[in-house]
């Protein structure tokens, strides 16, 4: 796979600047960029569409029970993976070329999104990060409040989104930026129906938390809406 991405990193260069223009270290990094976005238009996709898909069956997917639920959904992101990797130049539509001041950017998108990460792990292991607590009616689980979750509510989409754009921006390929910046608007609508869910399991306790901490930038004044 690697050496197919870095064959066709290789053949675009040639193709706009010729078989003698680049230097080696060119295209490593015209390679490492293409393998960013290839991640980001074959890989997002598949992984949002997985919460589409519980969130709104949630009851259904219940009677399923939780392995069977999570063997389907792994089935189904493997597929669409493998599916969209088969058109992922399409996806790409071209390349736009990179400078000092998009790297710069991206990683600092990449280290906000990677210290976010660090705080989130502390409090959300990886069942709950898979959707079990959702699946298993008789196990709720625990309403998250604690550490970063009193920040804001939803540390692990705003990692997701900034961590996207990040590698969008390391790539500088127009299909990963599309991807990367319709992630906002649909993690926005999976929040919606996630917090929808936890309404119906927590009551009172998720209203009084909804009510005190904000959905994704923390409150830095009183004036601060979430």
């Amino acid at each position: 796979m690697f050496e197919a991405l870095h064959r066709h990193a290789v053949d675009g260069a040639t193709q706009v600047c010729g078989p003698h223009s680049r230097q080696k270290e060119d295209l490593i990094v015209d390679t490492a960029r293409y393998v960013f976005g290839v991640l980001v238009v074959t890989c997002l996709p598949p992984g949002l569409l997985w919460w589409f898909l519980i969130h709104p069956f949630v009851g259904f997917w219940r009677g399923v029970g939780p392995r069977n639920t999570l063997i389907a959904m792994g089935v189904i992101g493997v597929g669409g993976v493998a599916a969209l990797y088969q058109v992922r130049d399409a996806l790409l539509i071209r390349d736009l070329g990179t400078s000092p001041g998009t790297l710069m950017a991206a990683f600092a998108l990449l280290g906000v999104s990677v210290a976010i990460a660090l705080q989130r792990r502390k409090h959300l292991d990886m069942r709950t990060l898979a959707g079990v607590p959702e699946l298993a009616p008789e196990a709720p689980g625990k309403l998250l409040t604690e550490g970063i979750y009193a920040s804001i509510r939803h540390p692990r989409y705003v990692e997701i989104c900034l961590g996207s754009m990040a590698y969008a921006v390391l790539s500088m390929w127009l299909g990963a930026l599309i991807v990367a910046t319709l992630t906002f608007p649909i993690v926005h609508l999976i929040v919606l129906l996630e917090e929808r869910e936890l309404a119906d399991r927590f009551g009172d306790e998720f209203e009084r938390y909804r009510a005190r901490v904000p959905r994704y930038v923390p409150r830095f004044g009183r004036s601060s809406k979430s």
